[in-house]
């Protein structure tokens, strides 16, 4: 992976926080708005974190696949990963 490790980390530690927040509200029968907003945060920083590594995808392997002539095989990996978020 050529994305910021360390920055991805951290935004997975915040997600898992929040994740078990989460849950934690769940188990106190809390208001289901504020649980829903939560989980809305979650999404949130799991749909940067998932920008962030698909940005160094392009930029790192997408372009050494391009300049080396084995584009094929990167382009089929973005479509399929194109068509997964656009569900």
């Amino acid at each position: 992976m050529r994305a910021d490790k360390q920055k991805i980390t951290n935004l997975l530690k915040t997600s898992k926080g929040q994740i078990e927040g989460i849950l934690k509200m769940v188990e106190d029968d809390r208001y289901c708005i504020d649980i829903s907003n939560q989980i809305l945060a979650v999404e949130s920083i799991l749909k940067k974190i998932n920008k962030e590594i698909l940005h160094a995808h392009m930029t790192h392997c997408v372009k050494e696949a391009f300049q080396s002539g084995d584009e094929d095989k990167k382009i089929d990996e973005l479509i399929g990963i194109i068509d997964k978020i656009s569900k």
